[in-house]
């Protein structure tokens, strides 16, 4: 068989177990969350992780919400 046949059906399939595996996940996910319900218990719940303030990763310290925050220093000017 010509290489190119051989290298898109092999793209074909890698595809086609990908989309597979991804629905088995879902399906499980839905089970757990519809056995969980039955139970009684709450599903997973979602966690929000922190989001940092500033581009360098720090958050903001002060704890008045209507206060403006101060500059904070950079590592190195805008471009």
């Amino acid at each position: 068989m010509h290489p190119e046949i051989l290298r898109e059906l092999t793209s074909m399939r890698g595809r086609e177990m990908r989309i597979r595996a991804e629905q088995a996940r879902l399906a499980r996910s839905a089970i757990r969350a519809g056995r969980a319900h039955r139970r009684g218990g709450a599903a997973e719940k979602f966690v929000i992780p922190t989001i940092p303030d500033y581009v360098d990763g720090s958050f903001r310290t002060d704890t008045v919400p209507d206060s403006r925050p101060e500059r904070v220093p950079s590592q190195r000017h805008a471009a």
